[in-house]
């Protein structure tokens, strides 16, 4: 009797063993110090209000509820940012096109200024590309000009050899000229049906192009300043955000901007190197246009996956029009070898781990931004990828890689089963024992 009543408060809510009130100390930490009655209320036992939680629901379930909301808010998010990008789509296309400007012309900026001002520096440079540029134009349009007439000739023929082809060839389908003079005038009824629709979208291209002129200048303006003060613009930045966020955006920007940079300046130069090769074998294989070919294939090498293959089928149809079917394959088998040369050889050597992406994740990225934005978003989606995992990758926790082998799904499934043998087994075991 004296040991009941010298026995504390403590001692009288300690819980029995097979009373329903074992909880884990954490889950009811927070109900120290009430009486009995208090931590006996009706509901308490699945109330997580009370509690701390719901027993009734597994661990799994709130884990994948956590992460789920989460997920939704990321989502969301993101979506947020391509509705807001859509709606100002023509500056996000001229801050693009700016930074990737920038990106080439900064190392040729860098050297200018090292025996001039930064001002006349960037002059100098911008400078240098619209002469570049203009000299490629202008050798390209004074190409076409001349080869124009002899290359209608050949145009012509070709033409006729593959009509003769598709009539008199071993295909299973033959085209006869009736079946052409059919198509060409329901080719001229359906443009005469619908002339008010081209002229309409005729409009539209003349829109388009007031849009092009708008975006290029807004680029070249954007890409001076940046060219000119970009580390003073990004120090502003970085002073009007607190001291406490201001090392994560200096990271962040810091592994952003070096691997936007080395990709652009890696695509320039590999885009370079495909158009020079293509010349080469376009000028050996005697296909006309070889210099307006190589430029579309330039061109091609920023649209990743699907730009080359398009370049190729346009120079593999003007050689199979001029030459023949022979020179056309020839055409195609040299303009594949150089994309395998670019992929396996001239991608690792000029980007190196700049750009550490995979190659299924550079055909989805370029997969769903086609989807999403049509060739623009084939163009930045790789870019855009790029940079999100290398902001990721510099600003996470990294645990340490698994020193074992990570066994086969059926090893998985056979392990399984045998724990759950096991723990059947020692589950009678206890029983019996009990």
């Amino acid at each position: 009797m004296s040991e009941d009543k010298g026995a504390g408060p403590d001692d009288a809510a300690a819980p029995s063993p097979g009373s329903g009130n074992d909880r884990p100390s954490a889950s009811v930490k927070h109900l120290a110090g009430l009486s009995p009655a208090a931590k006996k209320v009706a509901g308490a036992r699945r109330n997580p209000s009370v509690v701390g939680y719901d027993d009734s629901v597994p661990g799994w379930l709130r884990t994948s509820a956590g992460w789920s909301w989460r997920i939704l808010l990321l989502v969301a998010a993101v979506g947020l940012v391509f509705y807001a990008t859509s709606q100002v789509q023509i500056v996000f296309i001229a801050v693009f096109l700016a930074l990737v400007i920038t990106s080439v012309l900064n190392p040729v900026t860098d050297w200018y200024a090292k025996v001039m001002p930064r001002g006349l520096a960037t002059a100098l440079a911008l400078l240098s590309a619209f002469l570049l540029l203009g000299g490629l134009l202008t050798y390209v349009i004074t190409s076409v000009a001349g080869q124009w007439e002899s290359l209608a000739g050949q145009f012509n023929s070709g033409i006729e050899k593959i009509f003769d082809f598709l009539e008199n060839g071993p295909l299973p389908v033959t085209i006869t000229p009736e079946d052409i003079e059919t198509w060409i005038d329901n080719a001229r009824t359906w443009i005469t049906e619908h002339g008010g629709d081209i002229a309409s979208q005729a409009a539209a291209s003349a829109g388009s192009v007031f849009e092009a002129f708008a975006v290029l200048a807004l680029a070249i303006f954007c890409t001076v300043f940046f060219l000119a003060r970009g580390k003073d613009m990004w120090t502003w930045f970085l002073n009007q955000l607190p001291s406490r966020s201001r090392e994560t955006w200096t990271l962040a920007g810091g592994a952003g901007w070096y691997t936007f940079s080395g990709y652009a300046r890696g695509t320039v130069i590999i885009a370079l190197a495909d158009g020079i090769l293509a010349a080469i074998v376009l000028v050996i294989l005697g296909v006309p246009l070889a210099a307006p070919l190589a430029v579309l294939v330039f061109i091609g090498a920023f649209i990743p996956l699907i730009g080359a293959p398009a370049a190729m089928v346009v120079a593999m149809v003007v050689a199979l029009a001029a030459n023949g079917v022979v020179n056309a394959a020839l055409v195609g088998i040299f303009i594949a070898l150089i994309g395998q040369f670019e992929g396996h050889i001239l991608q690792p050597l000029v980007m190196g781990k700049q750009v550490s992406l995979h190659p299924v994740v550079v055909a989805l990225a370029v997969t769903a931004g086609t989807f999403i934005a049509g060739i623009l978003g084939a163009v930045v989606s790789v870019p855009l990828v790029a940079v999100a995992w290398a902001v990721f990758s510099k600003l996470r926790r990294k645990d340490p890689p698994m020193e074992k082998e990570v066994p086969t799904a059926k090893e998985i499934a056979l392990s399984g089963k045998e724990r759950s043998s096991n723990g059947g087994s020692n589950g009678k075991e206890a029983t019996a024992d009990a």
